[in-house]
């Protein structure tokens, strides 16, 4: 039986960024370095698949440091960033730790903490309990931070002191609903402090740049992603604000809707930041064998950042 046609439209940038990269960089090293078991807390990275290679290895996750049994072992801090409290808290139990914070959100981190020291009251713009916002409102003592995660918020909020207000977002939203956030803020406080650079990062604003220019072309779109992570997340909602509404995650429990694409002459496909390009290659390879495949990479943009691991690990 003759195939049925199928057009593949695939956007680039996707999946792994600098930050994703560098995070997993300082698991395998950390094992080449100490042996195993080497402790992570919380996911490195929001990757299912990621994750349990690590664990191949010899990288055991964890919560909460508390969880660790062996003390002795180095624990490494997920990309997403810690609250000050916990490598206070390895210090205390005498751990040595790793830290694989995205220097993205490292930047947004020593800038709620300058706002905070320079008296100005902060806002954060970003969804509640990522680890991400637990991160960064971690940096500044409770009370000096509060939390902002959408437009409502945004026009209901009161100021709480005579401090003056300032704002910096998670750096995994999606652009456009941030900057709806912002002209909200701005328009109900004019004289907020806005961050010198933008916060949302390169990666995020790369890959929603890359479904935005594909979406409107395609009958369905698939984002190659975790449940658990933002900017996977996001992209499907970009792809459907874009002039694509069927679009979808595709995550490590998904069934591809095969039904679906049948009716499609062309699809999308994108990856989150977090995200293996090994998984967009087996979603392919998984349309292949039903459909004849011809795909048309939409590359927007070069990416050539990269971050430096910690010296200790070289």
């Amino acid at each position: 039986m003759k195939k049925k046609k199928l057009k593949i439209l695939l956007a680039a940038p996707r999946g792994f960024c600098a930050g994703v990269d560098r995070a997993i960089e300082i698991v395998k090293k950390s094992i080449e370095k100490y042996g195993s078991p080497v402790y992570v807390r919380h996911e490195i990275v929001h990757n299912k698949h990621v994750v349990e290679s690590l664990k191949k290895i010899g990288a055991i996750f964890v919560e909460e440091l508390s969880e660790i049994e062996d003390k002795s072992r180095p624990v490494i801090f997920s990309a997403h960033g810690v609250p000050k409290n916990v490598p206070e808290e390895a210090s205390s139990l005498k751990m040595e730790y790793i830290d694989a914070t995205c220097p993205l959100v490292s930047k947004v981190h020593r800038e709620a903490e300058n706002l905070h020291k320079n008296g100005s009251h902060v806002l954060l713009i970003g969804h509640k309990n990522h680890p991400e916002v637990i991160g960064t409102m971690g940096q500044i003592p409770r009370g000096s931070i509060d939390l902002i995660e959408s437009i409502k918020d945004a026009s209901k909020y009161e100021k709480k002191s005579g401090k003056d207000l300032a704002f910096v977002t998670q750096t995994t939203l999606s652009v456009d609903d941030t900057k709806d956030i912002i002209n909200e803020l701005k328009k109900k406080f004019p004289e907020i402090k806005e961050p010198k650079k933008e916060d949302i990062c390169y990666a995020t604003t790369n890959r929603q740049a890359a479904v935005k220019n594909i979406a409107k072309k395609c009958d369905m779109f698939f984002v190659i992603g975790s449940r658990n992570s933002s900017n996977s997340v996001r992209l499907v909602e970009v792809a459907k604000t874009s002039g694509c509404s069927n679009s979808m995650l595709i995550h490590s429990e998904s069934k591809i809707p095969y039904q679906n694409i049948n009716n499609c002459e062309i699809i999308g496909i994108a990856s989150g930041a977090s995200a293996p390009e090994v998984l967009v290659e087996k979603f392919i390879n998984n349309l292949k064998s039903k459909y004849n495949i011809t795909i048309e990479e939409s590359e927007i943009i070069k990416e050539d950042v990269v971050f430096k691991i910690p010296g200790k690990l070289n």
